[in-house]
């Protein structure tokens, strides 16, 4: 029986081997294939010249990376807002106090608004439209009402992933709960508001990497972040490389928040 077994595994180990091996190799050569047909196109000398020139990213990249600092500072600021924001607004939409109707209402609205309109839009409509109205007491800082118009974005998302979140708790948790002595507001935040945290940390960092891209959008309101700045250099010396720089930047992030997603994913069984 044990002989029976050693084979099996020693078979599956092999096949493990096979596998890796021809999918390594095809990979090798599709990604050779297609970079051989990149560096050989009649094209690719200009395109090499504007889009990947190395003294151009070398004189670029402190720069850029500076900008790339704000951009840092500005999408933890949100993302920190943007949980607290969207876990109220789902508490408010599920609830059934009549006394939160009008809340529940206004969520309701406010979700389907601005899950429904392209975030720049919001950018351009808050970043240029709230300082035109001349309101007192209201910062006109274009970085302020830039993170402001992503909150109103990304809570709309993460309302609804929460809420998704919450409707996947079985009614029977809530049910034990209150039947050993725990009140509603006890039930919703030591039982089904960690399980719900919990099945939906996978989306809404999916979302977080999302909103690590979407801040580049606040550049339109002039803060000089990594884009901007990579976009000043590309103007003045006709050259885009700059631009590579940024994205370089932008990769060393959402790659790797991308595997962390994976990996959580993968640990629940969901790919």
């Amino acid at each position: 029986m044990s002989d029976r077994r050693a084979a099996r595994d020693a078979a599956r180990r092999s096949r493990a081997r096979r596998d890796r091996t021809v999918a390594t190799v095809s990979t090798v050569v599709v990604l050779g294939l297609l970079v051989g047909a990149i560096v050989t196109s009649k094209g690719w000398p200009d395109v090499k010249e504007t889009f990947f020139n190395w003294d151009v990213f070398k004189d670029a990249f402190p720069d850029v990376l500076k900008g790339f600092w704000l951009d840092i500072k500005m999408f933890v600021a949100v993302e920190i807002v943007v949980l607290i924001f969207g876990l109220l607004v789902a508490l408010a939409r599920i609830s059934t106090l009549p006394a939160i109707a009008p809340l529940r209402l206004l969520g309701a609205v406010y979700v389907d608004l601005f899950r429904g309109v392209p975030v720049i839009l919001v950018v351009y409509l808050i970043g240029f439209g709230v300082p035109a109205l001349q309101l007192s007491g209201v910062p006109d800082d274009p970085v302020l009402l830039g993170c402001f118009a992503l909150v109103l974005c990304y809570g709309a998302y993460n309302a609804e992933v929460y809420r998704a979140g919450i409707r996947t708790v079985h009614p029977t948790q809530r049910a034990a709960a209150l039947a050993v002595g725990l009140t509603e507001r006890q039930t919703l935040r030591h039982v089904v508001l960690p399980q719900a945290v919990r099945r939906v940390s996978a989306p809404l960092l999916n979302d977080f990497i999302s909103l690590q891209k979407d801040v580049a959008l606040i550049s339109v309101l002039g803060p000089l972040e990594a884009y901007r700045v990579a976009q000043v250099y590309a103007s003045s010396n006709f050259n885009y490389t700059p631009l590579i720089a940024a994205a370089v930047l932008y990769l060393f992030v959402t790659v790797p928040l991308a595997q962390i997603v994976e990996r959580m994913q993968r640990r629940r069984g969901e790919v």
